[in-house]
């Protein structure tokens, strides 16, 4: 070839490499791009056109750009290939929009990408769900799910009152649940428990599609989250709670066992009537413990938990009155049980010869209406409460006791409580009236206590009028005295212990004293100078003397024990207590069933021996009932056993002590009753019926009583009037003088009057029951300045000290008289008056060293009436006694 030959002009846009760079460029910019190369090269500026290096190339090009080209380009199809290009590149993960697709397809997923995002959705979420569960802890049951109360019951066992907590409830052990109980919820509720994991995924679906539509979510729930959701969580009927009660269900499937799972969902349900838990509606429906129920009864229980309202056959108005009414309810109720108890004859539960037992459907106890704490229920419980949490040897405390789930087992007789209650008021509306006599009837209080003599169990109390007005108990002590009924233990302790010998040192044993008879004569006069037991005359600490007087300053003379005890004479049986000692008192009323606390008054006056005590009308009734049972003494109690979830903790054990010999009790009793038959206790006659029983009235007719008994029952009733203001620890009792429209109150008026008309009806329908005789007991002793008579006989029979009463006495105490003549008898008043002149037999009434008449006159104060402490030995003692005349209110003597 020429060496002149020239080369083929070689294209000046950079060759292939051009070419390549050209067709990488975006479509939108490939003009503006060729141009600038043109600008910028250098052929251009010599005057020579671009080119991509022939056909070839440019066709290669156009290849690699991935395009084809289109109309709306170039001649040389730039614009085209350019569009080639823009989906070209490196692949994408995510094929969205899709590459090579143009118009609607470029939009549309492909099932890969859809079957992707739907594996990595599901991922994620199986790994957010493990996360939580992994994370998630069940939280405690609610106060509410564990929440219980104390339910106390009568003597009969059937409830009283449910209180102390929120929700009647009392919690059970799995093993305390009936197997027939657990049966009938599992077949009815939940066929799977035994083998799932708390969750059934169809029933979750199925309650999500009801939620959905609005309608009924019941059913869908297996047992374990019906659980979680009653004890764990709230009510609500929402999606979060849902969700929520999933994955805590997982977890306490997984966590919890079976056992435990279906003693909370029982322990939890509310089974209507206010009960919530088995041994709750075990109560409420058929009045019995869980542990009693049968597989009928647990099979209709079961029922209620599919919703009490429409399956109780005591309907349900309230909720709505057609759907929810007896019939219907009754109706549904059937039904349902006899499917559940078919239920678990093809789930292998129950046998078919067991199921054929049962074909009358075991309609339940009709509803019992709500006890409140109004009324006597509330000093029941208050009792029944203090007396457990004195004596269990569980050491349940107060705190322990006010977060429920106790069931205590009360004494208390139900009718009996309601006639004693029905007795007081009968009186009050007929004889006090606070409008009338405002000065008079306003702050009137009656109490009472009824004790069974042969166990101790206290069978009915009166505490009060209401007790949610009223927070005082008056069936417990309050601070009244009891006057006369005190006497019988001064008795007891004369036969007891004995007199003392006056020549020996005070302290004596059993041998030097002298057991003291029933018969035996002390002097009855007004105004007696108590003596020490050895003939000085008693002294208080100020040098004062000590006078006691008889109600209505009445002068008895020389009376036997029995009759003195019949009048309710102050002054034989004080001197009577100083001759024997007013320890020895003390000690026999201790050994009676008192107690040696606050109320035990001070025993070391004269007047200690007339009742300046104030034990309640629960120890009266007790210690009266160790006469009853001729000296045998058992505690007064109110609480039979009591059970915590389902398990006894407290039984009560009848402990009998022997408080006197038989002869001594039944002695006693003699004496009291012909208080009741001939004295001033007429009023609580029980006509065909043994009664023994004693009237008192207290200084300043302050407080009256009467406490009796038959040989079954011990009663004690008291009378008083009382500051109302109960904030106030040392409140003032007040007189009774003019209340009721009466002079003065005595034990023989309103108290015997209520006591009869309670035992009349409380001992109605029993058998009768008669005392034993007595057996002659003791010496026939002479006290107070009493004469002993001639062993001569009378020539004139002497009165009958149980019928006949004494002369009247003169209105004024006089000088000691003369000893009567030796052939006058000890209760001869007409032949001692005759010998002494007409005088009456006593005393010396003044007792003061300077002979004054006014000495001793006052009748003494409620703190035992010490002495004032005057120069002149005036002294201070204690009116109590009775009226002699029987007339009364009711006919009844003082």
């Amino acid at each position: 070839m020429s060496e002149h030959r020239r080369k083929a002009p070689q294209p000046q846009g950079g060759g292939r490499a051009a070419a390549r760079r050209a067709a990488q460029q975006p479509a939108g910019r490939r003009t503006d791009a060729s141009r600038r190369a043109t600008e910028e090269s250098p052929s251009v500026e010599h005057g020579e056109e671009s080119s991509y290096g022939g056909r070839a190339e440019a066709r290669r090009a156009a290849q690699r750009g991935g395009g084809r080209r289109r109309g709306g380009g170039d001649s040389t199809g730039h614009e085209g290939r350019g569009r080639g290009r823009e989906d070209s590149g490196k692949k994408r993960m995510i094929d969205y929009p899709r590459a090579g697709k143009y118009g609607f397809r470029r939009w549309v997923p492909s099932w890969k990408l859809v079957s992707g995002l739907c594996l990595g959705f599901l991922g994620l979420m199986m790994g957010a769900a493990g996360i939580a569960y992994a994370l998630v802890v069940p939280p405690e049951p609610k106060d509410l799910a564990t929440a219980q109360n104390n339910v106390y019951y009568w003597a009969d066992d059937t409830q009283m009152v449910a209180t102390g907590g929120s929700v009647n409830r009392q919690s059970l052990e799995y093993a305390q649940i009936p197997a027939a109980m657990r049966n009938a919820v599992i077949s009815a509720e939940n066929k799977s428990f035994d083998d799932d994991r708390g969750i059934d995924p169809m029933g979750i679906a199925r309650a999500f599609y009801n939620m959905a539509r609005g309608g009924d979510t019941q059913g869908g729930s297996t047992i374990t989250q019906q659980y979680v959701k009653n004890s764990m969580l709230s009510q609500d009927q929402t999606v979060s709670r849902k969700v929520k009660e999933l994955f805590i269900t997982l977890k306490v499937g997984e966590t919890v066992k079976k056992n435990k799972v279906m003693e909370g969902y029982l322990n939890v349900s509310y089974y209507g009537r206010g009960a919530s838990g088995l041994q709750a509606a075990a109560r409420a429906y058929y009045g019995k413990d869980a542990t009693d129920l049968n597989p009928s009864e647990c099979a209709f229980l079961a029922t209620l938990l599919k919703g009490a309202s429409y399956y109780d056959p005591a309907g349900a108005p309230e909720v709505d009155s057609v759907k929810a009414s007896a019939k219907e309810n009754t109706r549904r109720a059937k039904a349902r049980w006899e499917w559940i108890l078919d239920e678990q004859v093809k789930d292998g539960r129950m046998s078919a010869t067991e199921r054929a037992k049962y074909d009358t459907f075991p309609m339940p106890d009709k509803p019992k209406k709500d006890a409140k704490l109004g009324g006597q229920t509330g000093y029941l419980v208050d009792l029944a409460t203090k007396y457990f949490l004195a004596h269990n040897k569980e050491g349940v405390t107060e705190k322990e006791l006010s977060r429920g789930g106790y069931e205590i087992h009360t004494t208390f007789v139900k009718k009996k409580v309601d006639q004693l209650e029905k007795s007081i008021k009968k009186v009050y509306e007929a004889k006090i009236d606070p409008k009338k006599r405002p000065d008079k009837d306003t702050h009137v209080e009656f109490g009472g206590a009824s004790v069974d003599t042969k166990t101790g169990a206290i069978v009915a109390t009166y505490g009060g009028q209401n007790a949610t007005t009223h927070y005082t108990n008056n069936a417990d002590a309050t601070g009244a005295q009891v006057g006369s009924t005190w006497k019988p233990f001064v008795l007891a302790a004369a036969m007891q212990y004995g007199k003392r010998n006056p020549e020996l040192g005070p302290d004596q044993s059993a041998s030097e004293r002298t057991i003291v008879s029933p018969k035996s004569t002390y002097n009855g006069d007004n105004k007696l100078r108590i003596n020490e037991y050895n003939g000085q005359v008693w002294e208080n600490d100020d040098g004062g003397e000590w006078l006691q007087t008889n109600d209505g300053d009445r002068s008895y003379g020389d009376m036997t024990l029995k009759y003195a005890m019949q009048e309710s004479a102050n002054s034989p049986y004080v001197q009577l207590g100083m001759d024997v000692g007013t320890d020895k008192v003390k000690q026999a009323a201790l050994d009676a069933g008192l107690r040696d606390d606050d109320y035990m008054a001070n025993s070391n006056v004269p007047s200690f021996s007339i009742g300046t005590s104030s034990p309640s009308a629960i120890r009266m009734a007790g210690a009266y009932a160790t006469f009853a049972t001729s000296g045998k003494q058992r505690e007064p109690f109110s609480v039979t056993e009591v059970k915590h979830k389902g398990e006894v903790i407290y039984k009560h054990e009848t402990k009998t002590k022997p408080a006197f010999s038989n002869v001594i009790a039944d002695n006693v009793t003699d004496v009291l009753k012909n208080v009741v038959e001939n004295g001033t206790g007429t009023p609580a006659q029980l006509p065909g019926r043994d009664v023994a029983g004693k009237t008192g009235t207290t200084d300043g007719n302050k407080s009256a009583w009467f406490v009796g008994y038959t040989p079954q029952l011990s009663t004690a009733v008291s009378m008083f009037r009382m500051d109302d203001d109960e904030t106030q620890k040392n409140r003032e009792f007040l007189e009774m003088y003019g209340t009721g429209g009466e002079k003065s109150i005595h034990g023989a008026s309103f108290p015997a009057q209520i006591w009869h008309n309670y035992m009349a009806e409380a001992v109605k329908g029993t058998k009768v029951v008669n005392f034993p005789k007595p057996e002659p007991y003791g010496d026939t002793v002479f006290g107070g300045g009493a004469v002993s008579p001639s062993p001569t006989p009378s020539p004139t029979p002497s009165p009958s000290e149980t019928t006949e009463e004494p002369t009247s006495p003169s209105p004024t105490p006089t000088t000691p008289s003369p000893s009567p003549s030796e052939t006058c008898q000890p209760l001869d008043w007409e032949c001692k008056n005759n010998q002494n002149g007409g005088t009456s037999n006593g005393n010396n009434s003044g007792g003061t060293t300077d002979g004054s008449t006014d000495g001793g006159t006052d009748a003494g104060t409620s703190d035992g009436g010490t002495d004032t402490g005057t120069t002149t030995g005036t002294t201070e003692g204690t009116t109590e006694g009775e009226e002699t005349s029987r007339g009364g209110i009711f006919g009844g003597g003082g």
